[in-house]
């Protein structure tokens, strides 16, 4: 069991990595000021170290159903997760941007599932090798 732990916690980590990678990327690309949405960030350790920590803790999801033949389901199921934790509680009452990070753009939502589901499934992937 504390190898399968050790497992999904990385691959958590790695997941966090490109999705933190890829929501950089947009950022700095103006895709995500194209959809209205403030989030641009900057790559530093500063923005990345507690993206990776929580991305590997939100990897012990991967538990739940350890023998899963499609870990694409399995990733875009299992990013639902953080992405309510985003919207529901970060977004509202830790960074005061309004229900559902409203106050980041309507696509806030959007945009939040769209890059939490690159966590998951490159989690999902990872854990299946």
């Amino acid at each position: 069991m504390f190898r399968k732990m050790l497992i999904v916690f990385a691959a958590g980590c790695l997941g966090a990595l490109v999705n933190s990678v890829a929501l950089w990327l947009a950022g700095r690309h103006g895709v995500t000021a194209a959809l209205g949405v403030a989030i641009a960030p900057g790559l530093s350790p500063h923005w990345l170290y507690p993206r990776i920590v929580w991305g590997g803790l939100w990897g012990f999801l991967f538990l739940i159903a350890w023998h899963d033949s499609r870990p694409l389901i399995k990733g875009l199921c299992l990013s639902l997760f953080p992405s309510a934790a985003q919207l529901l509680y970060f977004f509202p009452f830790q960074s005061q941007q309004g229900f559902l990070g409203l106050g980041l753009g309507a696509l806030t939502p959007l945009v939040v599932l769209l890059f939490n589901a690159i966590w998951g499934v490159a989690t999902a992937l990872a854990v299946k090798r």
